[in-house]
């Protein structure tokens, strides 16, 4: 990610291998770089963006669209359930889930449950409202067993409902940061730490969330709610 500031004009220019997202508030600053990266290395301007690494924007004068409809679906495909009947929660919340839970998965389980979790960690670039439940999958991905990959099926169930479940960023709002916490104490069966949650809001726009477990053990929900507060801060 590279960041360009001359006086009021800002340009950001990303790159993924050899794809190029470039973006700005003046568009001769963007048409000039365009140019010269194309004088340089003959580059091919695909236009507006509208499909980038697994996310779908759209973009309308109300403001921008990110989602990531179609990898939600080729989850689902791959793993065999696009036809299950979806879930209403990400989780069975009633359930914890402990490292010794169930009965240890087969090597070639153990790796498709790996690839399974680590394709949901992306998928939470656009779905916050799975955060928490991939946090409490990916604890154990070393040593899985059969109830984390029944766990990690419930994600997908839930998916099922909300393939197309997107982020929204308004072109018109109040420049006003919001942000709000919560926390579970002793929520980990194996360690007794708690886990830290918290969204944070630029207007009506969600622009930073996070599902993680705290460093320390904490001794009262007290604690917990202020280091909670202290991350979210």
């Amino acid at each position: 990610l590279f960041l360009r500031f001359t006086g009021p004009i800002t340009t950001v220019l990303l790159v993924y291998a050899d794809d190029i997202i470039l973006t700005g508030n003046i568009i001769t600053e963007i048409q000039g770089i365009t140019a010269l990266l194309d004088q340089t290395f003959k580059i091919k301007d695909l236009g507006n963006l509208k499909f980038f690494l697994g996310l779908e924007i759209a973009r309308t004068s109300k403001g921008i669209h990110l989602c990531q409809r179609k990898y939600a679906l080729d989850i689902l495909s791959d793993s065999g359930m696009l036809g299950c009947r979806p879930n209403s929660t990400p989780m069975d919340y009633s359930t914890r889930l402990q490292a010794t839970s169930g009965t240890p998965l087969s090597a070639e389980s153990s790796s498709s449950y790996r690839r399974l979790v680590g394709r949901l960690i992306y998928l939470t670039n656009t779905c916050p409202d799975i955060a928490y439940a991939v946090q409490q999958l990916s604890q154990y991905m070393a040593s899985p067993t059969n109830t984390h990959l029944q766990a990690a099926f419930h994600v997908l169930r839930y998916l099922k409902g909300t393939p197309g479940s997107s982020l929204f960023f308004a072109a018109i709002g109040t420049p006003q940061l919001r942000a709000f916490s919560d926390s579970e104490w002793a929520g980990c069966r194996d360690s007794r730490r708690s886990t830290t949650g918290f969204l944070v809001y630029f207007g009506s726009s969600l622009v930073s969330w996070q599902s993680k477990k705290q460093s320390t053990v904490s001794r009262s929900s007290s604690e917990v709610e202020y280091r909670a507060l202290a991350s979210t801060t």
